[in-house]
C-alpha cells in the first residue's frame, strides 16, 4: 500500500509543478521557477522510490495517465482552458486505461 501512497504523492507533486509552470514566464521568474523545479524534483524522487516496489511500466503509466488527466482538469476548472466533448472523451479513456493497467498489474 505504501508504494501506491508514494505514487499518489509523486503525482501530486508533478501536477502541482505543472500547474504552476505558466507562472514561471519561460523560467524568467526565479521564485516560481525554483518552486516548479523543486516540485518536479520531489516527483521524480518519489517515483524512484516507487519503482523499487512497483514495476516501472505500471508506475510510470499510472503517474503519466493520472497526472495528465489531473492537469487537464485543473486547466479546465482553474486556468480557464476550453473544454470539448473530445477532450472529455480523451480524459475518460486515459482514466479507463490506467484502471485497466492497474487491474492487469495486480494479477
Amino acid at each position: 500500500m505504501l508504494p501506491f501512497v508514494l505514487l499518489l504523492l509523486a503525482i501530486a507533486a508533478e501536477v502541482f509543478a505543472t500547474a504552476l509552470l505558466p507562472r514561471t514566464a519561460g523560467f524568467t521568474h526565479l521564485g516560481w521557477s525554483l518552486t516548479v523545479l523543486a516540485g518536479y524534483a520531489v516527483a521524480i524522487w518519489l517515483l524512484a522510490l516507487v519503482v523499487q516496489r512497483i514495476p516501472v511500466s505500471v508506475a510510470y503509466a499510472v503517474w503519466a495517465g493520472l497526472g495528465t488527466a489531473t492537469v487537464a482538469v485543473i486547466g479546465i476548472t482553474l486556468l480557464g482552458e476550453p473544454v470539448s466533448a473530445v477532450k472529455v472523451l480523451a480524459l475518460t479513456l486515459i482514466v479507463v486505461g490506467v484502471v485497466l493497467l492497474n487491474l492487469q498489474g495486480a494479477h
